[in-house]
């Protein structure tokens, strides 16, 4: 028979689409023909194949081969198909039963010498061949990826030899039972390493309670970004379906899937150069950004004056939504972000002696410049606003340490519990429904809260925030209700609505 049919599976974003490996040869002028939207990585595989298969000890065939990668309509990239057209062509040419492929699916790219090398985006195709009934031959360096999805047959190789024995049957690869348990997450650094700032402390908690954004304003030196990397160190661990989320996420990136940081939660830092690209994703093969990356993580933006105003409007709906959707000429591709926002900036650009106060060089003209580089819209997504100001030097020289990460996380994961109880998620996640069953106040501080309102100019979004910040600042206090001290508290928590109300 001159045509097989090997089973293999494409990325779009996080589905992987079935692929159809059509191998057909036939008579006249030898040559390899593939079809199917290849992109130029799929193009030069049929001189890796051909290679590889010399180099094996196949017989290459010498006749007129054309491969279709069906559907037609999806494009194929990358050297993920190398392995699939190999083990076709192989079938075609009757160096392999047919009978045997149809209860696989290949992916793996080839070298020259017949060796297997690893390939992205091998977690989202294991799943999607669990649903499909079948077992996947993948390299060995992705054996461990493809293990995460449990109740798959995973088989590894690291030759096209050692496939074709196997499907031959004369020595069968043994499955691969290796499951990566979730790493336990340690870090170099803690909660009690911060001296002093007992506000911005009590801030941290309150957001990684909630899962509330975050912005810190102070002058240069006060421990914004201390604060922001001990975040993570008070988050609770993450639940296998999010940790393998985050990874199918990682899998598909151009930084591939790291099996040492499974089951951690990612914590991103790009740079204020970066591109709105690079924060949300794109690219002609509409790949993931970082807000992607830090899906169940945190999005750690230092300096956030000092990106660009149009970048970072970007992320206005992915904060709303906890997704974002790219559109491309020929592709679509939505991805979850659902991450939490942690920002730091500096008050005005004067320098080192500034406070916001009598220490400020800057004139209120200049400060509001400077902050006008957040649109309104973006700042208003931001629940929690804090200043981070100087630390005072017997608080800087003290050796009493403050609560570890430990004793934080404790009460972090007590607030989490009461509201996964109450309303099946957490605070931050609330609808404009949800809090008005679950964010109840009392009358006198609805009153309380309106005249805020008006004092500040708040929008309806912050209206609902405050309530959210609330309700997260009750549960930290296993209160049942929103009392006066949790809205108080949460109100104090708007540091720049109160400077651009001076």
């Amino acid at each position: 028979m001159s045509l097989a049919i090997v089973y293999s599976r494409t990325n779009n974003g996080l589905d992987a689409p079935l692929v159809s490996v059509e191998v057909h040869l036939a008579n006249g002028l030898p040559g390899v023909s593939i079809v199917g939207l290849p992109e130029t990585a799929v193009k030069e595989s049929r001189d890796r194949v051909k290679a590889a298969m010399t180099n094996s000890e196949f017989n290459f065939p010498v006749r007129r081969v054309t491969i279709n990668l069906a559907p037609a309509d999806i494009p194929k990239d990358g050297g993920r198909f190398d392995l699939p057209i190999a083990i076709g062509m192989l079938a075609a040419s009757e160096q392999l039963p047919h009978e045997v492929l149809q209860g696989y699916e290949f992916i793996g790219e080839l070298s020259l010498g017949g060796q297997l090398r690893p390939v992205r985006g091998v977690l989202p195709t294991a799943f999607a061949a669990l649903q499909a009934g079948r077992a996947l031959i993948v390299p060995q360096d992705n054996a461990a990826e493809a293990s995460l999805i449990k109740g798959l047959k995973v088989f590894a190789a690291n030759t096209l030899s050692e496939v074709v024995e196997h499907l031959h049957g004369s020595e069968p690869l043994v499955r691969w039972e290796q499951h990566i348990e979730t790493a336990e997450t340690t870090y170099p650094f803690d909660l009690s390493d911060v001296k002093g700032q007992f506000m911005a402390r009590r801030a941290l908690e309150i957001a990684a309670a909630g899962g509330h954004n975050l912005l810190m304003v102070g002058p240069p030196g006060t421990g914004k970004t201390m604060l922001a990397n001990r975040l993570a160190t008070i988050l609770p661990p993450l639940s296998e379906d999010e940790a393998l989320e985050s990874a199918a996420i990682a899998s598909i990136s151009h930084h591939g899937f790291e099996a040492s940081r499974w089951g951690q939660r990612q914590v991103r830092e790009p740079h204020h150069t970066s591109s709105g690209v690079a924060l949300v994703g794109g690219g002609s093969q509409v790949k993931p950004g970082e807000i992607s990356l830090a899906h169940h993580g945190i999005l750690f933006l230092d300096e956030l004056t000092e990106f660009d105003r149009t970048v970072l409007d970007v992320l206005r709906e992915p904060l709303e939504t906890g997704k974002i959707t790219l559109s491309r000429a020929a592709r679509q591709a939505t991805y979850p972000a659902k991450f939490q926002l942690v920002a730091a900036m500096n008050p005005c650009p004067q320098g080192r002696a500034c406070d916001l106060r009598e220490n400020c060089e800057c004139s209120p003209e200049r400060q509001r410049k400077h902050r006008s580089r957040i649109s309104a819209p973006f700042l208003d997504r931001i629940d929690l606003q804090i200043e981070v100001p100087r630390v005072k030097q017997d608080d800087l020289q003290s050796l009493k340490q403050g609560e570890t990460s430990a004793m934080v996380r404790q009460r972090v994961e007590a607030a989490r519990s009461r509201q996964h109880a109450r309303q099946g998620k957490i605070n931050n996640a609330l609808s404009g429904r949800d809090v008005d069953q679950h964010c109840v106040l009392s009358d006198k501080d609805q009153k309380l809260l309106n005249a805020a309102m008006e004092r500040f100019k708040l929008s309806a979004r912050a209206y609902h925030r405050i309530l959210k910040v609330a309700r997260t600042i009750a549960d930290l206090a296993d209160s049942a209700e929103i009392r006066t001290a949790h809205l108080t508290e949460a109100l104090s928590y708007r540091a720049l609505d109160r400077l651009a109300a001076l």
